[in-house]
């Protein structure tokens, strides 16, 4: 008893989203980007920290060499005079001259941090302006410069303009960053999402595919990106397995149809002979009978064996070049008595050295079908010329095998359908047969790599196996062959021996 499938649990969104391929690349590409955007935001304000310091040391520099100038020309007076004046200009400079002891002279600063002056040379210290208050100390970086008979002179700059860019710095880093962060993660949820509805969507497919619906078929986007290159071979994958499926189906029914017959008439043959023989010769030609349709029905289990195995390409191994001219001429010549029986005549016209990789028995069982459905359906119509033809030629790198007569032929219509298995048209029911002769010709073709054509031959059927020729074999000359040993005896007639 067939076991119904299990119910199917309702999938959970966000759990599966976390867990998708496509939201953890995202995740990762997230979180490089992040890193790479942090590194650059701190290199640009690094460097323009350094920029400013370079700028304030510059400032810083060229205002010492000038102040100094000054002192040398109209001693500590006139520095202390101009000091005083700029002091009380407005901006960022910071102005500082003590005497000797460490007591203040003139200048903008009000208070310093302990040792400030203690040693000349640069230094970023805290310190207040005048009229600041001395709880919330600024920052600058200063220099101080040794002035004659120990007083020391203090110029700087604040560095508030800095400390403010690198506010402004970090807070745009932090926005970006933030922003970064959840853009990706929107773009992470964006495409986890959607990749995660075409695989539900695809799993949803192959439930409904596994529970018996097999014209179910993935759904295709059309992006072109690889879950379309997936679904469209496994849709060709179904179409096969349909294809398999709906033969097995139809083999079945024509097993079932057309083997009853002969089944039946070899039941009923067996019955009679028990019922009505009563010599030994009658009991024998009922056996022999019986024997008879017992063959019919063991060729006709082993066409369909052979072509099982045509279909499922396991004969492949024993595939080996053979010369088409010579199976052609070979089986022509076979069926000639069979033709002359039939009021018929047979006339080949093959090309020579026709070679192919192939199986000489399936192509030989192949061609001796369509002589075989020639010679039954291609009766004479009261024409002079041959009624069956068979022509082997080459056709731009192609081995045409193609066996005519002139008989009923097949109409356009029905040319597709008698390729399959137990097909039988109804001009041809009176013939005997099973109607396993094309389909099996056309499963030999198919494994070689060539095609099966159904023509009008005008009247009658032309029935054409296009096959893969053989390369050609290189042609070897005395040049290619090695030379002779150093041990030989020289050649005075300047030939290479064999």
């Amino acid at each position: 008893m067939k076991t119904p499938p299990a119910p199917r649990k309702k999938q959970r969104l966000l759990p599966n989203l976390f867990r998708t391929t496509a939201f953890k690349l995202t995740a990762v590409y997230l979180v490089i980007f992040t890193l790479f955007a942090g590194f650059v935001l701190g290199y640009v304000a690094w460097n323009a920290r350094n920029l400013l310091d370079d700028q304030i040391r510059s400032t810083i520099d060229a205002e010492i060499r000038g102040l100094a100038e000054q002192q040398r020309v109209g001693g500590i007076r006139r520095l202390v005079s101009i000091i005083e004046r700029r002091s009380r200009g407005p901006g960022a400079s910071l102005y500082l001259v003590t005497t000797p002891l460490g007591e203040r002279l003139v200048g903008n600063v009000e208070a310093l941090q302990p040792g400030a002056l203690d040693q000349p040379g640069e230094s970023e210290i805290e310190y207040a302006r005048s009229g600041d208050s001395l709880d919330q100390p600024s920052r600058a970086i200063v220099r101080v410069f040794m002035l004659p008979a120990g007083f020391r002179l203090l110029v700087g700059r604040d560095v508030e303009e800095r400390e403010r860019l690198g506010v402004v710095i970090r807070r745009a880093a932090g926005w970006s960053l933030l922003l970064v962060f959840v853009l990706g993660c929107f773009a992470s949820w964006f495409v986890a999402r959607r990749v995660l509805k075409r695989i539900d969507d695809m799993t949803e497919t192959a439930h409904s595919i596994m529970e018996g619906d097999l014209k179910g078929r993935l759904a295709i986007a059309g992006t072109g990106d690889e879950l379309d290159r997936l679904a469209l071979n496994l849709n060709a994958m179904l179409d096969r397995i349909g294809e398999l499926m709906a033969g097995m189906q139809e083999v079945s029914d024509n097993i079932a149809h057309d083997l009853k017959t002969p089944l039946t008439r070899l039941r009923n043959r067996a019955e009679e002979a028990l019922r009505t023989a009563g010599t030994p010769d009658e009991l024998r030609a009922a056996l022999d009978a019986s024997i008879d349709e017992a063959d019919n029905l063991i060729r006709v289990f082993n066409a369909l064996l052979m072509i099982a195995r045509l279909e499922t390409g396991r004969i492949n191994e024993s595939m080996a070049e053979l010369d088409l001219s010579e199976i052609v001429s070979g089986m022509a010549e076979l069926y000639e008595p069979l033709a002359e029986e039939a009021g018929l005549s047979i006339e080949s016209q093959v090309e020579p050295e026709l070679r192919l990789s192939g199986n000489r028995e399936l192509i030989g069982q192949a061609l001796a079908n369509l002589i075989d459905n020639a010679l039954k359906y291609g009766q004479p119509t009261g024409e002079a010329r041959p009624l069956v033809r068979i022509a082997a030629e080459r056709v731009d790198g192609q081995i045409a095998l193609s066996v005519a007569d002139h008989g009923a032929g097949i109409p356009e219509a029905d040319r597709g359908r008698v390729l399959e298995r137990f097909v039988r048209l109804d001009q041809s029911r009176t013939k005997p047969g099973f109607g396993l002769g094309l389909s099996l010709a056309a499963g030999v073709v198919r494994l070689h790599g060539g095609q099966l054509r159904l023509e009008d031959n005008e009247p009658g059927l032309r029935v054409v196996m296009l096959l893969p020729a053989a390369p050609p074999k290189p042609v070897e000359t005395m040049a290619d062959e090695p030379p002779p040993p150093s041990t030989a005896q020289p050649n005075p007639a300047g030939l290479q021996t064999a």
